[in-house]
């Protein structure tokens, strides 16, 4: 299984991921980012975060996905809007 890192992006900072995450795929990659997104905003709020990007990367250390906090929390109600993420 394809090990993927969620490395936080704020501005010129990067916190890295060193352990990473076995994952199936890049949509589960991505269902993993929006979950952390959510966390990181209730546990750190938003004013701080909302400039952030999530960056998945694989084992190669390309970036498969850019994940904007600010994205994570728009209304996503309606299940048919697909996200709008670059993967």
């Amino acid at each position: 299984m394809p090990r993927y890192f969620f490395n936080t992006r704020i501005g010129n900072e990067v916190i890295a991921d060193p352990e990473g995450e076995e994952l199936r795929n890049p949509d589960r990659a991505w269902e993993v980012a929006r979950a952390m997104i959510h966390e990181l905003l209730r546990i750190e709020g938003m004013e701080n975060l909302m400039r952030a990007v999530l960056e998945v990367t694989d084992d190669e250390g390309e970036i498969v996905l850019e994940f904007p906090f600010a994205e994570a929390v728009l209304d996503d109600t309606d299940a048919s809007d697909m996200p709008v993420t670059k993967h």
